[in-house]
């Protein structure tokens, strides 16, 4: 029989990004398994729009701010919070969370586990930092094998400590919808007829949404759209750039929105331009709707996309293939309809949030017996 445990999420931030949408998913089912959750941000008020969410989902939501750009009071201050809250296992969500998160859980007596969502290049002094505090880690997860090899190449744990768990989506959520494609379409100004190709993500320079405007530009038009969901650091230089097409009407951006499914719903092909990533939460979203996905071939990418089976990978940066080959999406509706579809059986039988939480519980509930001597961790370790 399962343990009931205090379980602490912590973030960076509640920003609405991939990593706090994997916490705030798996913070749900953990509600719902009938675990005590918090959620805690180190950034200090105001508090970001995922802080809501978790609170709509019945989660606990805490801010315990970091007060200098390296604080060295910050773990002693967790510490104490988690060890008042009960706390059991300490889930930390990226090196921003694991530099102060695992500290703090030694200091409240409870078990860390890190998720490694992506690759994470750093200043060397902040590697360090990282690998110190993760030797504190009780378990490491990497959401796909190759960024589990990376984990050990860079020395962030060792094998023994290190896990593979693959991000999972809700497919009570994710799954194709005439009635939200109709709604969106309409809010936007889009033909029902049109064949939109639309990204979601931070407007930031890793994700280089100006790719996509670039290979999009000459083929804009009343039946050819583009959607630009997110919000960042580069939504000006990206509204310039689709202003320069000449052709800014048939470009929608919509801001952020955390109705992702709905927009979704609305598109005929999802495209992914990042130069890093892990295994983006989003590309398995619309892989779920049924949506033939094209992504540069970075990351954890690979592991996940099957070229042309289950997608298309690109190399990065290569404006005039990814233009050819959303060219040929827009033409060729076989094609499309039979990629997307093999995308969303794959995520059926393999990247489910139940799947994602069972591995999860079980994870915990190896940390906590062994913890009180009564047996090992569950899951394989990698190199075990």
């Amino acid at each position: 029989m399962n343990e009931r445990m205090v379980i602490a999420h912590v973030l960076s931030s509640f920003g609405l990004g991939g990593q706090e949408r994997v916490a705030l998913d798996l913070a749900r089912t953990q509600v719902e398994a009938g675990h005590e959750v918090i959620a805690i941000s180190l950034a200090p008020p105001p508090e970001g729009p995922c802080a809501a969410l978790f609170r709509d989902a019945g989660v606990r939501v805490e801010t315990v701010a970091k007060r200098l750009r390296v604080d060295p009071t910050l773990p002693v201050r967790l510490g104490r919070y988690l060890g008042r809250a009960g706390v059991s296992i300490v889930h930390t969500h990226n090196p921003h969370a694991l530099i102060y998160g695992a500290p703090a859980a030694f200091v409240a007596g409870a078990a860390a586990i890190h998720t490694k969502h992506g690759m994470n290049p750093d200043t060397p002094r902040r590697v360090w930092l990282r690998r110190t505090a993760g030797k504190l880690a009780r378990a490491h997860v990497a959401v796909t094998p190759s960024l589990a090899r990376v984990a050990l190449k860079s020395g962030d744990c060792d094998g023994t400590r290190l896990h593979v768990v693959p991000n999972g989506v809700d497919l009570t959520r994710f799954k194709p919808s005439r009635r939200a494609r109709a709604q969106v379409r309409l809010e936007l100004g889009i033909p029902g007829d049109a064949w939109v190709v639309g990204t979601v993500g931070r407007l930031a320079p890793e994700k280089d949404q100006a790719l996509l405007v670039d290979a999009m530009a000459d083929q804009l038009g009343e039946h050819r759209q583009l959607v630009l969901v997110g919000d960042g650091p580069e939504r000006a230089a990206i509204a310039n750039r689709v202003a320069a097409t000449g052709r800014s009407r048939h470009v929608h951006m919509t801001g952020a929105r955390s109705d992702v499914q709905n927009l979704l719903a609305a598109f005929d092909a999802f495209a992914l331009t990042s130069r890093t990533e892990g295994l983006p939460l989003v590309l398995l979203e619309a892989m779920a709707m049924g949506l033939p996905v094209v992504s540069t071939a970075v990351g954890g990418i690979p592991d996940l996309v099957e070229h042309r089976v289950t997608g298309f990978l690109l190399p990065s940066g290569d404006v005039a293939r990814l233009s050819r080959q959303l060219s040929l999406l827009s033409t060729d509706f076989s094609l499309s309809r039979q990629i997307g579809e093999a995308a969303r059986r794959t995520v059926l039988e393999r990247y489910s949030l139940t799947r994602m939480a069972n591995d999860y519980e079980a994870l915990y509930q190896s940390l906590v017996r062994s913890r009180h001597g009564r047996g090992t961790p569950h899951l394989a370790a990698v190199g075990s």
